[in-house]
Order: C-alpha cells, then structure tokens, then sequence
C-alpha cells in the first residue's frame, strides 16, 4: 500500500512535465510517426531477468498507446543487456547493478527506472526452516557459505550439533546483477559474482533467475538468491510454491523481528520501499543505450519514466523516490 502511495505522489508531481517531456520526445522522432500521427517502429531491448517482468508490462501498455511501434524483448542477463546495448545488438539494455565507469568510457549512457531486490530462497522442506523462520539468516552467515565456506551444513547455520545435512550452495552461471548485488552486500574481496565460491563440493551455478529458483524447489538442501519477482508469484503474492524467503537477520539479535518479515510480496515491497530491507541487496534497474537516447527509444524511456511509473506496483515492484525519479528525466532533456 505504502509503495502504491508512492507512486501516486510522484505521478501527480511529475504530470505536468510528463506531458511536455513525452512531446519532446515524440517531436524527435521525425520519420517514425505512423499514419495516425503516433509513433511507429520498432524497439529491440535484452538483459536482466530481474527488470523483464516489468519491462513485459511496460512494453504492453505502450503497445496500446501507440500500436505502430513494436517490441522485441527478451531476457538473458544484465551482463548480456550490457554487452548487447555497447555492441548495438539492441536498443536499450536492462542493467541490474551499477554501470562501471569503463562501461561509461564506451558509451554507455543510462537512467535508472525502477527499484527491486535480491531475496535468499530456501527450500520448503528444508532440515531447519522452522529455526529459519525463528532466527533469519545474517549477512556474516550468508558470507560463510557464500565466500569463505566457513560454514557447509544446515545444522552450523543455526547452531544445532543434531543437523549434519551439507548446504547445497546455487549461484548464477550467467553474468547477472542479481550475484553482483549479492557479492556486495556480502562483503565478496571483488564485491563481484566471481566472488560467490560456495563449497568446492556442493557449488552449483545455474543459469538464469528462473533456473536457479528451480534448482532451490528441487533440492531440499540448497540455497539461491532470487530477486524479488522471481521468489514471490505475482498472481496469489505469496512465496512462490516449494521455496521459502529467508528474512535476513539485519540486526543481529538472533531473531526475524516484525520489520524483518517478508513472507508475501507486498511485505516485501514494503520493507524495500521503506528502507528496512538492505541495501545491498535492494538496487536500482537501469536503462542503458550507447549514446544519449534519441528518437523512438527516448519517446519510449522518458514515457517509462513518467507515466510508465504507475504501473510499478501492480507489477511488483517499487518506485524510485521523487527525487530521483526528477533527476533521471533530467538526465534524458
């Protein structure tokens, strides 16, 4: 609710200059107005899972809006929605984690749209989720199973002699944000993916944010780091069937206190709007093109970045606070 309020405040704030920026835009276009006077062609956009949902919704409502300009959208991973937007495979890339200043030094131009977060996932019938549940998980844990392996069974995690079952340890094989993030938050020596080691026996990568939530259902011993729109199922906003969200234990105390509990997504919208969720592992999406956007792919981000934003929450996601919201339109003037 309170991420929904959100996106209305920056709405009626920014609607005045929506209207003008969305002109400008449109006026840039020269050749790809359509019959009717709209806009017309087509946009091609690659990269992170964790912004496709949404990109998905977006696409479709400008769809309506102007139905001469198509969409070719797919997923693959913020590395590859880098690497496609430098080379000029596509259009526009979707980055889940920050844009390098050598990535700046080829061009890379970018604004950030959208927020979302990267949640630990278990499976539901793992050996100690009722003690899970009770005590959350540490970021100082988490780093022992991710980067030192310090820790490699369940019964270590949560201090029980009884729980030998080993940890399963899945990470991503795919160049993506999420493990950015998650090495970050996690205190990696590169603060990068390579750093999510895991246990030499039990490290399994797997490819895409779909795969790895897969591979987390199957096997009662593993643990994943899922974002946001992948761990909780858009339709009933629960935890998707077979895994569970692990709160992480922000504080310390030994326990998931009430601000700690994220076992529905709107709760964890909520936590990451609010700011009681990390950050890392909450991060801004982002847009990236080579070179300043012009034309149809400018009409397209500035309307993502103005009257695209009300449908951030029904989409499960959470909005850019006002203030950087205005700063990325600004960026496109």
């Amino acid at each position: 609710m309170r991420a929904q309020i959100g996106i209305k405040k920056v709405v009626l704030v920014l609607m005045a200059f929506a209207l003008l920026v969305t002109a400008a835009g449109c006026g840039k276009t020269g050749g790809e107005q359509g019959a009717s006077g709209g806009l017309q062609g087509t946009l091609t956009i690659s990269g992170a899972f964790a912004l496709y949902p949404m990109m998905q919704r977006w696409t479709e409502e400008f769809t309506k809006l102007y139905p001469d300009v198509k969409f070719d959208l797919s997923a693959g991973g913020a590395g590859k929605g880098m690497t496609d937007a430098l080379n000029g495979a596509v259009d526009i890339g979707m980055v889940s984690r920050a844009i390098t200043a050598e990535e700046e030094g080829k061009g890379a131009f970018w604004v950030s749209c959208v927020k979302d977060a990267v949640f630990v996932t278990v499976n539901e019938r793992n050996p100690v989720l009722q003690d899970l549940r009770k005590r959350g998980i540490t970021k100082e844990m988490l780093a022992k199973i991710y980067i030192t392996n310090e820790v490699t069974t369940w019964g270590q995690v949560v201090g029980r002699s009884d729980v030998t079952d080993a940890i399963d340890v899945y990470s991503r094989s795919d160049a993506c944000g999420a493990a950015d993030i998650f090495a970050k938050f996690l205190g990696g020596p590169k603060a990068v993916q390579d750093d999510l080691q895991g246990s030499a026996k039990t490290n399994i990568a797997v490819n895409a944010d779909p795969g790895l939530l897969g591979a987390v259902i199957k096997d009662p011993l593993g643990i994943g780091f899922n974002n946001l729109n992948y761990a909780f199922d858009a339709q009933t906003g629960k935890v998707v069937a077979g895994a569970q969200v692990v709160s992480i234990d922000a504080n310390g105390n030994g326990q998931v206190d009430p601000d700690e509990t994220y076992t529905t997504q709107q709760a964890a919208m909520d936590a990451v709007a609010t700011g009681k969720y990390p950050s890392p592992p909450a991060r801004n999406e982002n847009l990236v093109t080579k070179g300043k956007p012009t034309g149809l792919v400018l009409a397209f981000m500035n309307w993502v970045l103005t009257d695209g934003q009300k449908f951030d929450a029904e989409a499960g996601y959470v909005p850019l606070l006002p203030d950087k919201l205005a700063e990325q339109i600004q960026k496109l003037k």
